[in-house]
């Protein structure tokens, strides 16, 4: 456990009470320890497994952890394959929802939900990116999840923000954490709408100046990169305006950007790529194709 201890030590004081992860094994950067992520929402750690390990094993990463004087509670979640996720609290106390702070904005989470907290810390630098060059500009959210991207947008000066997620869960999360910021009012819209059969009413708000498409990596009756991905970008020339921005998000391992530049090429040729964003420097990758891809495109004007 020496390998957890030494790279927790490292990334705690990085988050200057703010969320990060403290360990990615998911990257293979530490050999051994691939199948094991620490998320960290002061004052509490999320442990997630995605393999089966003995229960002694369990027990030696909860003791090395409980030494962190920072860390008040401890989750484990086991979402090993063939399996459905299960999560205990392993020691301290630990709510079911609390709020926790990222680049100086509020979002909820629940640290001991059996599948996603409610914030995807990976995407840090690209909220930091939408925060930054969102200013003045109409932004659409797809696959807005608990609307962070629009928070960020928001808190950046954006004009206003439509967000469209199918899950009214999810949606009134993201109603949450707009209040949370103050930022609740008539410059955004939340739709709870299945995005493939409402492209009209999402066409209605345009056109767009900012497009963020972060959908699921894998999500059977709701999306499949393979098939799905290309529906939406087919969409981007009747969407976005002249001049508009696109941020194209990705995180399956099996595909590459090459993935998303070809459908951009074949779909919206006159949309240039314009770079690729740097991940957070906590998500550390052996393999950078592997790792979440958010590629930056522009529309001639």
């Amino acid at each position: 456990m020496q390998t957890v201890i030494t790279e927790v030590a490292k990334q705690l004081p990085l988050s200057q009470g703010e969320s990060r992860r403290i360990f990615h094994g998911r990257g293979h950067c530490f050999s051994g320890f691939e199948h094991l992520v620490i998320d960290w929402f002061p004052p509490v750690a999320v442990a997630r497994l995605y393999k089966e390990v003995e229960p002694d094993w369990i027990d030696h990463l909860s003791d090395a952890l409980k030494q962190f004087e920072i860390i008040k509670g401890l989750v484990i979640q086991q979402r090993s394959r063939g399996r459905d996720a299960k999560q205990d609290l392993a020691w301290g106390e630990v709510p079911e929802q609390m709020n926790t702070m990222e680049l100086g904005l509020f979002y909820q989470v629940k640290p001991q939900r059996n599948q996603n907290s409610g914030l995807f810390l990976d995407m840090r630098e690209g909220r930091r990116w939408v925060m930054h060059n969102a200013g003045g500009k109409r932004v659409l959210n797809l696959f807005s999840y608990t609307c962070a991207f629009s928070v960020a947008a928001l808190a950046g000066g954006a004009e206003r923000v439509v967000n469209v997620d199918m899950s009214r869960g999810a949606i009134n999360t993201g109603k949450e954490n707009h209040s949370l910021n103050g930022l609740s009012g008539e410059r955004v819209k939340f739709l709870a709408y299945d995005l493939f059969r409402s492209w009209k009413r999402v066409r209605q708000y345009g056109p767009y100046d900012l497009i963020v498409i972060d959908p699921p990596s894998f999500q059977p009756g709701s999306f499949v990169a393979e098939k799905d991905y290309r529906k939406v970008i087919r969409r981007l020339n009747e969407l976005a305006e002249k001049g508009a921005q696109v941020l194209a998000c990705h995180n399956d391992p099996k595909n590459g950007t090459e993935f998303l530049k070809q459908l951009m090429l074949e779909e919206c040729p006159d949309f240039q790529f314009i770079e690729r964003l740097q991940n957070p420097d906590d998500f550390p990758e052996s393999e950078l194709e592997k790792g979440l891809k958010v590629l930056l495109y522009t529309r001639e004007r």
